[in-house]
C-alpha cells in the first residue's frame, strides 16, 4: 500500500487584499513508503526525439538522476501526440495514456500543447480548456491519487510542420494557465525556461540534450522547491 503523508499547506489566506496564495505541492522522499513514482507525459519533446544519445539524455531519464535513488521518473511521451481529443494524434488513443494509469504515479507532468498549435488541430481550439480539464480529472482519478504539474509548452523558433510560435504563445499557454489557476495546479514556465535560447533547437522545434537538460532542472526545481545541485 502506497502511504503518502501530508506534504504542505496548499493554499495560505492573505489578510491584505483578502487573495489566495496557492503553494504548490513539493514532492518529499520521506513522505512517501515506497519509491516515489513520477510520470512524465508529453509529446516528442518529452519523448526525446532529435536527442543525442536519447536514451540517457532525455529529459525524464535527466529529471530521474536529478532526484536520485528514492524517485522513479517514466518518460510516457509520444511523438506528434495532442491534447486535443479530436488532433491528428490524440494522446487519449495512445497506449502510453493507459500505462500511465497502470503506473500507479505520485506526480504527473504534464507537458503537451506544441502539436496541438498545428491548422488541422487548433480548428478544434475551443476544445482545449475542456480537454485539458478532462485529462487532469482523468489522472487526479487514478488511486494512486497523483499531483498534478502543468508545463507551458517550449518556444517554436520557427514554424515547422504547422507547430507555430504566435499559436503556441497567444493562445495555447493562455489557456494552460487559466485551467491551472482554476484548478490551482503548479505551472511549469518551460517557455520562459528556453527563451533566447535558439542554440538548443537545430530543427527549431525539438531542443538537443543541453535543451532537455534544461527542461529537466526547471521541472526538479517545480517538484522539489529547490535548484538543482548537480
Amino acid at each position: 500500500m502506497r502511504v503518502f503523508a501530508s506534504l504542505a499547506i496548499f493554499g495560505l489566506f492573505l489578510c491584505a487584499g483578502c487573495s489566495i496564495l496557492i503553494i504548490p505541492p513539493h514532492l518529499q522522499s520521506e513522505n512517501y513508503t515506497d519509491t516515489v513514482r513520477v510520470a512524465c507525459v508529453g509529446d516528442s519533446i518529452t519523448y526525446g526525439s532529435g536527442v543525442e544519445n536519447r536514451e540517457m539524455n532525455n529529459y525524464p531519464a535527466v529529471l530521474g538522476s536529478l532526484l536520485g535513488p528514492k524517485f522513479e521518473t517514466k518518460n510516457f511521451g509520444v511523438s506528434g501526440a495532442t491534447l486535443l481529443k479530436k488532433g491528428d494524434n490524440p494522446y487519449w488513443n495512445m497506449e502510453a495514456f493507459t500505462t500511465v494509469d497502470k503506473y500507479e504515479p505520485d506526480a504527473v507532468v504534464i507537458k503537451l500543447g506544441t502539436n496541438d498549435s498545428k491548422p488541422q488541430n487548433w480548428r478544434y481550439g475551443a476544445d482545449f480548456e475542456d480537454d485539458l480539464r478532462a485529462m487532469i480529472d482523468h489522472f487526479q482519478a487514478l488511486p494512486s491519487h497523483p499531483h498534478i504539474w502543468l508545463c507551458l509548452p517550449v518556444p517554436v523558433y520557427q514554424t515547422q510542420w504547422g507547430i507555430n510560435n504566435a499559436v503556441v504563445k497567444g493562445e495555447i499557454i493562455p489557456k494552460i494557465q487559466k485551467v491551472a489557476k482554476e484548478r490551482k495546479l503548479p505551472v511549469i514556465n518551460l517557455f520562459s525556461a528556453l527563451k533566447k535560447k535558439p542554440e538548443m533547437f537545430p530543427d527549431k522545434v525539438h531542443p538537443n540534450a543541453a535543451g532537455a537538460r534544461v527542461i529537466a532542472e526547471t521541472v526538479y526545481t517545480a517538484l522539489t522547491g529547490s535548484p538543482t545541485s548537480k
